[in-house]
Parts: structure tokens; sequence; C-alpha cells
């Protein structure tokens, strides 16, 4: 009996997760949906899932959030697929796509030229195959699989984590998982050893899991060294920091 909707990222990298819950007996009060990361936002928004991976900046949205993971997709540096790609240098593009399957890297984006680079290109919004249109001095920020098929087409390749990184001294946290109600904690403590258990086997997961992400060339050095999981004391302050330049950045 399902007793629990919960939404996942269907990026490469969300597998350990994924993998965790599908080898764990919460499948059988769970019913796991896998979505981008906009979409994982919605759904918990309007109510259509208990739990989801979401974006960072969509924690202010809920009205009663409870962040119930020990786990979530975060970096210390270069991600590798979160990036904003150009054929020109930063301070030379004059309009920038912004990722449609992206709440967070969007707003981390907003930050960073505002403050980091102080430059004001026009940021518009996409639909599917925006990423095929960057040219000249049009930019695009794209994030998650796709990538990694850009990060050999194009000159200036800007890692927004790293840039982050480089302002701040701090990890970025880019999703968590929340529930928009409080669940009894044998289910959080059975939900979080579920993850753990797909993290600490991650070539399994990807043997297992990966044959959907081929764009990745090296899926093994991307899931340990490129994304950090646990979501410790360095990244709850650089997850802290985020929402508070969030603040400032609708505030203005």
């Amino acid at each position: 009996m399902v007793k629990y909707k919960v939404s996942a990222v269907s990026y490469l990298n969300t597998i350990p997760f994924i993998y965790g819950l599908k080898q764990s007996k919460l499948m059988n009060i769970i019913d796991l949906q896998l979505d981008y990361p906009a979409i994982c936002a919605d759904k918990l928004i309007n109510g259509e899932v208990d739990i989801a991976l979401v974006p960072v900046v969509v924690i202010p949205q809920l009205e009663r959030p409870h962040i119930i993971s020990d786990y979530c997709i975060g970096a210390n540096g270069a991600v590798d697929t979160v990036c904003l790609y150009s054929d020109v240098p930063i301070e030379e593009i004059q309009t920038i796509a912004l990722d449609y399957q992206s709440c967070t890297s969007v707003a981390l984006l907003k930050i960073l030229l505002k403050e980091y680079w102080q430059v004001k290109p026009e940021l518009n919004n996409t639909e599917l195959g925006f990423e095929d249109n960057i040219e000249g001095k049009h930019a695009a920020l794209v994030i998650g699989d796709r990538a990694f098929e850009l990060n050999a087409k194009h000159q200036y390749i800007y890692d927004l984590s790293a840039i982050w990184k480089k302002m701040t001294g701090l990890p970025f946290v880019f999703a968590v998982w929340v529930s928009n109600a409080k669940l009894p904690q044998d289910f959080i403590a059975a939900f979080n050893q579920a993850l753990e258990n797909g993290l600490t086997d991650i070539d399994k997961t990807i043997t297992l899991e990966g044959n959907n992400y081929q764009n990745c060339e090296n899926p093994k050095d991307y899931l340990n060294h490129k994304i950090f999981y646990l979501l410790d004391v360095e990244k709850q302050k650089g997850m802290a920091l985020f929402l508070e330049k969030l603040v400032s950045l609708i505030d203005n």
C-alpha cells in the first residue's frame, strides 16, 4: 500500500539515491517518481507528492518545509553539470538563455552576475532544445546530464559551483530532500538508511542504474569526486548564505 509519493531528480547525480531506495523495503510503501528539478519542485509545492528532492531555492516557497535527510546534491568546487556556456567572454555576453529545468541554478547565476561578474546581460526563459542555439554573444545556462555533451563544444565554460566556491569559500547545495509535513521518525530513519546504502557502493550503482546516462565519459569520477552528498556543517553554511542572498536578490 502506497503511503508516500516521492519525486526524485532523474539525473545521473541522483542514481545512488534511486538505487538505495529501490533496494529497500520502502518500495512497498512509496511511489517513486523521476522528474527534472523544476518538476520536483512544482509537485511538492502543489501537494502532488509528499517528499521530493527539491532545488534549495524552493524551500522559502513552502509553508511547512521539513528537510528530512542527512544527504543532498552538493558540490565543493567545480561540478561540471551546472555551467554557463558561451562563445565569448562573460563581459561580452548580451543574452543568456536560462535552463527551463532549473530553479536553484538560475538563482545562483543571477547572484553571480550581480555580485561576482557585475554584468547585466538580458536573461531569457527557454523551452526544449534551447541549448542548440548558443552562438556569438548569446550564451546559455545548462544543467544536468545535457551539460556533458556541451563541455567540449564552447570556448568559454563558467562552472557556477566553482565560481560560488571562489566567491564565498563555501560548498554549494543544489537540492535537498524535503517533505511538506512532519513525517514519522521511523520512516525518516529508514529513508536515510536507504539513501546511505545507495551511496556505499557507487560503482555497483553505476553498473545497475547507469545504462541511461551514456553522455558522461567517466561517471565514477563524476559521482565520487564532483558530487558531494553529505549535508554537513559546511554545506549547511553554504545553503544558508545562498538563501540569504536569494532574499536580497528578490528584494531588489
